[in-house]
């Protein structure tokens, strides 16, 4: 891993830094494929249940780094992951996005690709592409109204403006406010919860609530039966009655 992404695992949740913090965490070609890769090692390590991604300096990112690809004509797309390396194939773990300062454009939609945000109370959030006339084509127009009303997402896309934390925080957007400063910890707070939960429950219950997005009514339960499966029969929800039992933490085996 390059100086670009730093990883770090605290408590069995995998911190994945953006590390540009002179170019606002601005996202290159080098920056996507070295974030791509730290994610496919979120899914490979069995020590990491989750992960955190942040950036460095302060703020989380600002998206595409306009200079570069002026520069060089690479767009900071990953084959088959998109944007960032993540926009358009996420992790199969969990990851919660840990926002302060700025989380704009592309940077917006790196936190849109997360299944969890945790932002500092005087973060803010935009999709400004709009005002340079271009569009949020890494998520932002297909995410954003899923998660806030439509209206205010419509707001925010066709204006350009700004998405205060606090605003973000009351439309559901937002898991958790904190302090500026202290939106990695309130990231591991919450890390640390999920961590402590059987590992193969947490990824299939993240995996059915995404594909459940396109399922029928009348045929949802049958297709989540046979998903579920390996759970019921599996060694951990075995030893998860036992510990409840015993009254004592369960000692899962992801398996």
């Amino acid at each position: 891993m390059s100086n670009l992404v730093k990883v770090d695992v605290v408590d069995r949740v995998m911190i994945i830094t953006i590390n540009r913090p002179e170019a606002r965490n601005a996202i290159n070609y080098e920056t996507a494929h070295e974030m791509a890769r730290a994610f496919e090692d979120l899914d490979a390590r069995d020590d990491v249940a989750l992960g955190i991604l942040m950036g460095a300096g302060g703020t989380f990112s600002s998206g595409m780094d306009l200079k570069a690809f002026a520069a060089t004509g690479q767009r900071p797309l990953v084959a088959g992951r998109g944007f960032g390396g993540l926009c358009e194939q996420a992790p199969k773990k969990p990851l919660i996005a840990a926002v302060e300062g700025y989380a704009l454009a592309g940077g917006c939609e790196l936190a849109l690709a997360c299944d969890l945000i945790v932002a500092a109370d005087n973060a803010n959030f935009g999709l400004p592409e709009t005002k340079r006339g271009l569009v949020a084509s890494s998520g932002g127009m297909l995410r954003l109204p899923q998660r806030i009303p439509y209206h205010i997402a419509m707001e925010a896309i066709l204006t350009g403006e700004m998405l205060p934390a606090q605003r973000a925080y009351d439309h559901g957007l937002v898991n958790r406010l904190t302090e500026p400063g202290q939106a990695l910890e309130g990231a591991l707070a919450l890390g640390r919860i999920i961590a402590a939960n059987g590992p193969l429950a947490v990824q299939t219950a993240k995996k059915i609530v995404n594909e459940a997005k396109d399922w029928r009514q009348a045929d949802m339960f049958d297709l989540q039966r046979p998903r579920v499966a390996h759970i019921f029969a599996s060694a951990d929800a075995k030893e998860g009655a036992t510990a409840f039992a015993e009254k004592r933490k369960p000692v899962w085996q992801g398996k």
